[in-house]
């Protein structure tokens, strides 16, 4: 397991490629600024021991050096030892429709927007429980495997998008399918299916599915995302919008009922989410409702610090472009193995 103990020192490296713009930007304008003086070949040979190059090695050494400093201060640490601890709480898969219609702007700033920070807010409410993700459009994929590192489910939450199922529908029934496999094989721990979705059920038998969740003891919620009076559906950043075969723009409306029916078949509740704070508070009441489970958790408890070779690093590359002169080297210079003096030359003849 890897982590860095000061991660903060990471936003100094926006100062890299700064840096390198600038040399780069006083390189061209130095350049530009001897040809004002005259011919750079004539200059060259006015100036023999000037190199254009080696001030532009000498910077670029710095600037690795730079880097290797800071992540050196970020103090980047491995984990060293898995200890198995015992965690009382219960397993949740949620299932995240991110069918087209999600992008519907009718609550703001969307429909999938609004339900990333919902389940990011109810991840940051859990306590030694397990969370899964599963997103869903005309199919259902896992996403996140059940995991107690709230830490990386928020991480995947932040880059999904309508475009990452490729076959587009709402396949509910399908996901609470997907959901109750994903479980994990842990025996007498007691779990619950959220569904967060607009409810425009058009591929399958949801409500089915919720019973026969509830038949193997899970409970399934349901979220709602959208408004009853509905809005279009936007289609990529051109400003367009869904039209049907007509040419008619298409509306998509929350569907209450049908969310209702399924968090009922499924021993659950149906909870609107247009107030995220008051819809997750809601959320969490019903989830804190069921019973705590012992289960085992494996947690890295030991880091060790790894910065000692980055540092040493830095310090080789502060000493190499030490060591580079700014100038030509005067004893170098005069080495040339392919030139041939031609008074002994004659010599040897």
């Amino acid at each position: 397991m890897f982590q860095f103990g000061n991660p903060q020192y990471l936003y100094f490296l926006i100062i890299i490629p700064i840096l390198a713009f600038a040399q780069l930007w006083f390189a061209i304008r130095k350049k530009n600024t001897l040809k004002k003086f005259g011919n750079p070949e004539l200059l060259t040979q006015l100036m023999p021991d000037v190199s254009p190059f080696r001030p532009m090695v000498k910077f670029y050494i710095l600037l690795f050096a730079l880097t290797a400093l800071i992540f050196t201060m970020a103090a980047p640490q491995f984990g060293t030892r898995i200890q198995s601890v015992q965690r009382k709480g219960i397993e949740i898969m949620i299932a995240l429709d991110v069918s087209n219609s999600m992008n519907s702007n009718d609550i703001t700033p969307s429909r999938l927007e609004r339900a990333k920070q919902a389940i990011s807010r109810l991840t940051d409410r859990l306590v030694n429980d397990r969370i899964g993700l599963i997103v869903f459009a005309g199919q259902a994929y896992t996403q996140i495997p059940i995991t107690s590192d709230y830490a990386s489910a928020k991480m995947f939450l932040s880059s999904i998008n309508t475009d990452i199922v490729p076959t587009q529908g709402t396949a509910i029934g399908t996901a609470i399918n997907l959901a109750v496999n994903s479980f994990s094989s842990i025996e007498d721990v007691n779990r619950a299916i959220i569904v967060i979705t607009d409810g425009e059920n058009h591929e399958d038998d949801p409500v089915g599915a919720a019973k026969a969740a509830l038949a193997k003891g899970i409970t399934t919620y349901t979220v709602g995302m959208g408004s009853p009076k509905g809005g279009p559906i936007p289609m990529g950043r051109s400003g367009n919008f869904l039209r049907d075969k007509d040419g008619n723009v298409v509306i998509t409306k929350l569907d209450e009922n049908m969310l209702a029916e399924i968090a009922a078949a499924g021993g659950g509740q149906y909870i609107p989410a247009n107030n995220i704070r008051g819809g997750i508070n809601k959320l969490m009441d019903e989830l804190s409702g069921l019973e705590k489970s012992d289960f085992e958790s494996k947690i890295y408890t030991d880091y060790e610090d790894q910065f000692q070779i980055l540092a040493i690093l830095a310090l080789i590359l502060l000493l190499v472009e030490f060591i580079i002169l700014g100038r030509k080297n005067r004893v170098l210079k005069k080495i040339n193995l392919f030139t041939v003096d031609l008074d002994k030359k004659d010599e040897i003849v």
